[in-house]
């Protein structure tokens, strides 16, 4: 998807160490040239690092960080053409004017839940209110559009975390209630 319609490519690495996920943090900087994004304490222990650049950059920063980190690896993927809305969508929750249906995704680790944010908003005409971590260490996206579009989204998504077991849940809500709208928005 080199000639995607987006932007650069950005490249996560989960760890189940904080030593580790420091350690191939420093790794990862020195072997491409890359722009570190993120860094962050998950909760349960984890660390989770987002380095950003060419697709062959951040290729090279991941491989360096996968052996680095070795098994406390949980997770890892590589984003070309990252959608405008993610960048956004990962920092917090972004404020929408108004919710028609909504969609969620939620998935065990939180660098599955950036890479199936992004799936889903290049899959449909809809807006991404967050794709993160959540409590606990999980990772979360929220969408909202017409019905439709969610639920293409969604699926496409969903389809975008491949890893086994990784998906803990997904849902549509047609019509969210205003209780939900205003704890959403």
């Amino acid at each position: 998807m080199s000639d995607a319609p987006y932007g650069p490519a950005l490249g996560f690495l989960e760890t189940s160490s904080i030593a580790s996920g420091i350690l191939a943090t420093d790794a990862m900087m020195k072997k491409a040239n890359v722009e570190l994004l993120l860094t962050t304490i998950v909760p349960r222990g984890k660390y989770l690092v987002m380095v950003g650049g060419p697709v062959a950059d951040v290729e090279s920063a991941l491989a360096a960080g996968r052996e680095s980190a070795g098994k406390t690896v949980l997770d890892e993927f590589l984003i070309q053409g990252v959608h405008p809305q993610l960048p956004a969508a990962i920092k917090g929750r972004v404020a929408v004017p108004r919710l028609d249906a909504v969609g969620v995704i939620e998935t065990k680790e939180v660098a599955s839940a950036i890479y199936a944010g992004d799936a889903a908003v290049k899959a449909a005409a809809v807006t991404l209110i967050e794709a993160r971590n959540q409590p606990g260490g999980k990772g979360l996206v929220v969408l909202t559009g017409d019905v439709g579009a969610v639920e293409a989204a969604v699926a496409a998504g969903v389809a975008a975390v491949k890893k086994e077991g990784m998906l803990v849940g997904k849902v549509v809500i047609p019509a969210a209630h205003e209780a939900l709208k205003r704890a959403l928005l």
